[in-house]
């Protein structure tokens, strides 16, 4: 597409050749230890110098291939951001059935109490204007909540957005690190704590 590209791996601390497959390969290849999937995210922002960066973890279960034609249409339309949805279309074990469920009432839960209208809250995918991530943008979640805080920011951030159905797939080797229990109620606390801080933000401006 005449596009400069770089690829960003954010490691932390894997086992198997990922870092070398990676760096042989002609990725930017950044080592994070401390833990977090947001805090990998946070620090692969730090050092991605595009104009558009395309996220997505790297187990196999996002479809890359469709960058090209997204990207056109982010330019087409003019969109600032681009959210995924992974219920429209996914390959049997994708996920089980206790994680479809979990996603899916922490969509609802996202909806009800921000009124964004999206299908999927959790999915990792985004394709997101560097215009959006300034100096300003604050982000609180370290952990897999990270999910959810970017696409509240960026959807407010933005101005065009737009959430498109993805074939999600079967990770293709490896366990997957969520524990719906765990990572579920750190999820639903940063939701009420977010929301929270909103209240006590529209309450300050009304003050001032």
């Amino acid at each position: 597409m005449g596009y400069e590209v770089e690829i960003i791996v954010v490691d932390g601390g894997s086992m198997d050749r990922t870092r070398e497959i990676a760096t042989k390969k002609g990725a930017k290849v950044i080592i994070e230890l401390r833990r977090g999937y947001g805090r990998a995210y946070m620090t692969g922002f730090k050092y991605a110098n595009g104009d558009i960066i395309v996220t997505g973890d790297a187990d196999g279960t996002y479809p890359f291939e469709i960058i090209p034609r997204v990207i056109k249409l982010m330019e087409e339309y003019n969109l600032d951001f681009v959210t995924t949805n992974r219920f429209a279309r996914f390959e049997d074990g994708a996920w089980s059935p206790v994680h479809f469920v979990g996603n899916k009432l922490l969509t609802l839960l996202f909806v009800f109490m921000f009124g964004i209208l999206i299908r999927d809250s959790q999915s990792g995918m985004w394709f997101i204007r560097r215009s959006l991530l300034n100096n300003d943008c604050r982000f609180m979640g370290t952990g897999m909540e990270f999910s959810t805080e970017i696409k509240i920011e960026m959807i407010r951030r933005a101005k065009k957005w737009l959430e498109l159905p993805i074939s999600y797939k079967k990770r293709k080797s490896g366990k997957t690190k969520v524990h719906w229990f765990r990572d579920g109620l750190h999820i639903l606390a940063f939701l009420v704590k977010k929301k929270i801080l909103d209240i006590f933000g529209m309450m300050r401006k009304r003050i001032l």
